[in-house]
């Protein structure tokens, strides 16, 4: 049964949503989560991630006090580096294009690394990504890209601990529950509308918090926001992330912020199903394109696939592979650099041709001119500064001379048998733009004022990515704020008669 009152209630079960009530419970109210989805399917994106969260950490013994099993034999053979606060505010302001909204930025940031030390004294579990974010280098796995840190059992892992902590701390959990509208007056939020086992009910709430996600899988939003050609595009994720939290709050007065045409997007198998699929979960990604190169239906480059390190450039390609003729692209590799791809690669559901020459190769490249293809391909191999040594742990100034579209960095010849090429088209993961929060994760309204009792949390958030997204954040950003939106909700909870 559904409860007809909570002092918190939560719209959504994912990251931000657990982190949230998990937060309000602290301060000793009832808190109830309020999932859409089947239990089957709950959890929300965060269920289809990889579990990466982007944090500061000043050194090993930072990600020792975060990871308690870490071996010493581990930590000798690994080069984890460092990522201090600058790193964090630099990478945030450079891919946004120093769009980021400051304030919030500021706590991103700041509380990334006190928020994953509460969420292990929670019970969840973290450990180093060995698999996706290291490679061997004389021994010693070195990290890069600012992203060290993963939890236990990648997304499904996170989901299910966060639910398994949050039914110990007797926080109730209602499945195929979908919020549909918040109920209002002049004093602000009083509770919500829900949809559940077929019937309307409201339930009364001292303070509500959204952490529904984004609008990514809601063709009809996708196509009026980020543009005509959108509806296309695959959606990396849940099927249930239909902009309700948004639209529920725009409907009594809340100021929409952020890059609202702007979305996390990135190469995905091209004949990948329409929504995630958890049997899969996000390996039907491509991210090994720095290695390699691609071409779009022209057999043409249309990106310099080395401009930087994957963690900055895999959340905006996905929007440039959308807009190719067709909405889709070949990723293409030779034999020295097969053995180095990601898992994600060699999974049995994969739109993938092999060929022992490159003239059979550019044939097998299904919907693309093939002479053009492979006269692409040499001049990018002629253009290659093959005297500058490879290393796929730094930018190595490995580049081109004299191409139109450089490659700027791990530029190598496709001349080595076999070839492998990929076929990807763009998957959305979250959408940018939201509502507007204060630094307490309270939504603000057109007037600028406080809509009392209304927080928000996660992707529903506007104003901290533009453009771009640094790999990890989106955990990272789900987790601070649904933590402070929590601790806000439970202390005024608290406070309410």
């Amino acid at each position: 049964m559904l409860p007809t009152s909570s002092d918190v209630v939560v719209v959504g079960a994912g990251n931000a949503a657990f982190c949230a009530g998990l937060a309000a419970a602290e301060h000793g109210v009832s808190v109830l989560v309020l999932e859409r989805a089947p239990e089957d399917e709950a959890g929300g994106n965060s269920r289809f991630t990889a579990g990466a969260f982007r944090c500061v950490y000043d050194g090993v013994e930072d990600l020792r006090a975060l990871m308690p099993d870490l071996t010493d034999e581990e930590v000798a053979k690994s080069d984890f580096g460092s990522y201090p606060e600058e790193q964090f505010f630099d990478d945030m302001g450079r891919v946004t294009e120093y769009r980021t909204d400051p304030d919030l930025c500021e706590l991103l940031v700041a509380r990334s690394k006190a928020t994953m030390l509460w969420m292990r004294d929670k019970g969840v579990r973290f450990t180093p990504i060995w698999g996706r974010q290291a490679y061997k280098i004389g021994g010693k796995f070195k990290f890069w890209g600012g992203l060290t840190v993963e939890a236990w059992g990648g997304g499904p892992g996170l989901v299910a601990a966060l639910t398994q902590i949050a039914r110990k701390q007797k926080i109730a959990i209602a499945y195929g529950a979908r919020a549909m509208s918040l109920i209002a007056d002049d004093d602000g939020v009083k509770g919500v509308r829900v949809k559940h086992l077929g019937k309307t009910v409201e339930v009364r709430a001292k303070c509500v918090v959204l952490a529904a996600g984004g609008f990514q899988a809601n063709a009809e939003m996708r196509t009026r926001y980020l543009g005509p050609g959108w509806e296309l595009a695959k959606v990396r994720g849940t099927r249930f992330n239909t902009g309700d939290g948004i639209r529920m709050a725009l409907d009594i007065g809340a100021m929409p912020t952020g890059n609202w045409s702007g979305a996390h997007a990135v190469g995905w198998d091209r004949n990948a199903p329409e929504f995630g699929d958890l049997a899969v979960g996000d390996n039907f990604q491509k991210h090994s394109y720095p290695w390699g190169i691609m071409l779009n239906a022209n057999g043409e480059r249309f990106v310099d696939e080395g401009a930087d390190f994957r963690n900055y450039t895999y959340a905006k390609y996905g929007r440039i592979i959308l807009m190719q003729p067709g909405q889709f692209a070949w990723q293409v590799f030779d034999g020295k650099i097969i053995p180095m791809l990601r898992d994600e690669y060699r999974i049995k559901r994969v739109t993938k041709v092999r060929a022992d020459t490159l003239e059979a190769l550019v044939e097998k490249l299904g919907d693309v001119n093939a002479a053009r293809a492979l006269e692409t391909i040499r001049s990018y191999n002629k253009a290659v500064m093959a005297h500058v040594p490879f290393d796929p742990n730094v930018k190595d100034g490995r580049g081109t001379k004299g191409l139109a579209i450089p490659k700027s960095n791990w530029a190598n010849t496709i001349d080595q048998p076999p070839f492998e090429a990929y076929a990807v088209t763009c998957g959305l993961t979250f959408t940018f733009g939201g509502l507007k929060i204060d630094t307490s994760a309270r939504i603000i309204d057109t007037d600028g004022a406080v809509i009392p009792g209304l927080y928000a949390a996660g992707e529903l958030v506007g104003g901290l990515f533009y453009f771009n997204y640094p790999g990890g954040t989106g955990l990272m950003n789900g987790a601070v704020f649904g933590r402070i939106a929590g601790t806000a909700a439970g202390q005024r909870a608290a406070q309410s008669p």
